[in-house]
């Protein structure tokens, strides 16, 4: 594909990623809007169809991982092919992790409606609790989207392929994130900011979707010196 082909469709799988991502977080929520495991599960019985939709949301974003994985590949490899490559390795894990993470909300909802084979009511509990265990709603996955992201940008910037406030942006967003999500795995960061730090970064993929739909990608800028 051209270069010009790869920024369309990272531009409009960054609008989609974005708001398959958020209607899914919504869902989520929705369906597990309770205090205290048993009434989370009973909760999550009353509201299955969200948590259903959910499943395929988060299918539909592993695979938005992946294809955003090539597209930006193929816009960022000539100017550093390794580099590149390393990029694409953690874009596609991101997918990878995230598929991973489904069969948390398949034994979700298996012991919430009871489904065949389903534990008694003291096990499913037990099984409840760990499921819908804090750390666990730390995706995995989102640590391997900032370190990609991260080395896209910076390729971006490096090769002046879209302009350069909007790399930096990129690069400091990604950094930011790269540094926050180990400690919030590692429990040292909680709280409000822990949502916070994800403004910067949706500024960022939203303003530059636009960008590569409208404006496309310039080449990189080594290159166009060379020539």
């Amino acid at each position: 594909m051209t270069r010009a082909t790869n920024a369309r469709i990272a531009g409009f799988t960054f609008l989609f990623y974005i708001a398959v991502g958020m209607t899914s977080m919504y869902l989520f929520d929705r369906a597990t809007s309770a205090v205290g495991t048993a009434a989370t599960l009973a909760h999550i019985a009353e509201h299955s169809s969200d948590l259903r939709i959910n499943i395929l949301l988060d299918l539909l974003q592993c695979f938005s991982a992946i294809v955003l994985a090539v597209a930006l590949y193929g816009i960022t490899r000539d100017e550093d092919h390794e580099l590149a490559m390393l990029g694409l390795a953690c874009r596609v894990g991101e997918g990878v992790v995230g598929a991973i993470g489904i069969p948390r909300e398949l034994g979700l909802l298996w012991i919430a409606t009871t489904g065949p084979g389903a534990p008694d009511a003291v096990s499913a509990h037990a099984i409840g609790t760990y499921l819908l265990m804090p750390a666990l709603n730390i995706p995995i996955g989102a640590i391997f989207f900032a370190v990609g992201s991260a080395i896209f940008s910076y390729l971006l910037l490096r090769g002046r392929m879209v302009p350069v406030p909007l790399a930096w942006l990129g690069v400091l967003a990604s950094v930011l994130l790269v540094v926050c999500f180990p400690l919030q795995l590692a429990g040292f960061l909680t709280g409000p900011v822990t949502g916070y730090m994800w403004m910067p970064m949706l500024v960022f993929e939203i303003a530059l979707a636009l960008w590569l739909v409208i404006k496309g990608v310039a080449a990189p800028a080594r290159h166009v010196q060379s020539a």
